[in-house]
């Protein structure tokens, strides 16, 4: 008789044992994806997620969830899973963020590939074997993106097609990323080589965009597939659109300074033009919350660090009405 694979749970640690039909004992298969789940407070929508992976879930499949110091239901709810599912991981650390979290899963996984799925997402029915189906073609990737089905808070849906990524060197595929923002990457619709993960794990010093100085890394490290399958469904929440503007400046310094640590030399002359980007987009949420004296002094700054980022149509026109203002 076949051993039922046996796992620590709880504990987070996969421990599968199989005897084949002869009695012998086997060896596990290899864990070809990991699904990453970080949650905090997610109690109401964490099970959505969780059965869109375990309804697909197969031997070389793995599904870790990282509890990032919840204080609602979400502890019961997955010890509940973890008592149906005993190949559930779950680990339990004091609230660090999303960062650490992710980090925290990345470093637990066996997979040879990571896939990072947000608590109030959810996969798509095919989209493990769709995943699979590319790696087969295709085992030396490092990223792979999919399609998306973006869910928005009136029911409304819309599908997402993912962008093509050209063949090209590492500093044009950085400035199509970063400044031309012609290559949008999702958690949940894409799938990541871990060991590049391992490399440059999420920054846990910044509280927002942490996943950019990731994407950037992972884009100019090795190849990158694209598949027009939808993958998840990435729902949208208006809560989450806007931080406090208090340390706009600081969030957008540390995080230029984070991005390019993990760039090659060859990217680093694409620096001030990302800066005076990020000096721009605080621009942009001044002016609409009424702060002309900070959008002044950014456009300022942005201009110095590239004219031509700051002259674009756009940027110019808001920044005319901006100095028509008494």
């Amino acid at each position: 008789m076949r051993a039922e694979i046996q796992s620590a749970g709880i504990q987070g640690q996969a421990l599968p044992v199989a005897d084949d039909a002869c009695g012998r004992l086997t060896q596990p298969a290899a864990t070809l994806i990991s699904v990453i789940i970080p949650t905090c407070n997610y109690a109401h929508l964490l099970p959505r997620a969780l059965d869109s992976v375990l309804l697909q879930q197969a031997t070389d499949i793995e599904l870790i969830v990282v509890d990032d110091g919840s204080t609602d239901d979400t502890a019961s709810v997955l010890a509940d899973y973890a008592a149906r599912h005993p190949r559930l991981q779950v680990v339990r650390q004091a609230n660090a963020g999303a960062a650490a979290a992710r980090n925290h899963g990345i470093r637990l996984a066996h997979g040879t590939y990571a896939l990072l799925l947000d608590a109030d997402d959810e996969l798509l029915p095919a989209a493990l074997a769709t995943l699979r189906a590319v790696l087969a073609s295709s085992p030396a990737v490092g990223m792979v993106l999919g399609a998306q089905i973006s869910v928005y808070p009136d029911g409304r849906e819309r599908l997402r097609l993912p962008t093509a990524v050209p063949r090209v060197s590492p500093q044009q595929l950085a400035k199509r990323y970063l400044l031309d923002k012609r290559i949008s990457i999702s958690h949940g619709c894409s799938l990541f080589r871990r060991d590049l993960l391992l490399q440059r794990p999420y920054p846990e010093n910044l509280r927002g965009g942490e996943d950019v100085a990731v994407f950037a890394y992972l884009l100019v490290s090795a190849p990158v597939l694209v598949t027009k399958e939808a993958l998840a469904r990435i729902h949208k929440h208006a809560d989450s659109l806007r931080h406090n503007r208090e340390d706009d400046e600081q969030r957008a310094l540390a995080m230029v300074s984070t991005v390019f640590a993990g760039l090659p030399a060859e990217c680093q002359s694409l620096r001030k033009r990302y800066q005076a980007q990020r000096y721009l987009s605080i621009f942009r949420s001044a002016l609409q919350a009424g702060d002309r004296a900070t959008a002044r002094r950014c456009y300022r700054c942005a201009f110095h660090l590239s004219a031509w980022q700051t002259l674009r149509g756009r940027h110019l026109r808001k920044a005319v009405r901006l100095l028509a203002w008494p």
